[in-house]
């Protein structure tokens, strides 16, 4: 099943999302672990939405490229 490619709206909407996320996870790095429960698996968690965001890109810019 082949995807519709990204919108230019869609891809920046994306970017600005991965870089909100960056921002937290970085923001996070000086939050004394033991005073937030589940530190571990927050950190995780942003670190698998900004990747599978980046995914997304990576993929539509495949499809954007044309092949010889």
């Amino acid at each position: 099943m082949s995807r519709m490619p990204l919108t230019r709206v869609e891809k920046e909407r994306i970017t600005d999302s991965r870089l909100k996320l960056q921002s937290v996870a970085r923001s996070l790095k000086h939050v004394n672990p033991k005073k937030l429960k589940k530190m571990e698996e927050i950190q995780e968690c942003l670190e698998n939405a900004e990747e599978t965001l980046g995914g997304a890109l990576r993929s539509t810019n495949d499809t954007d490229t044309p092949t010889k």
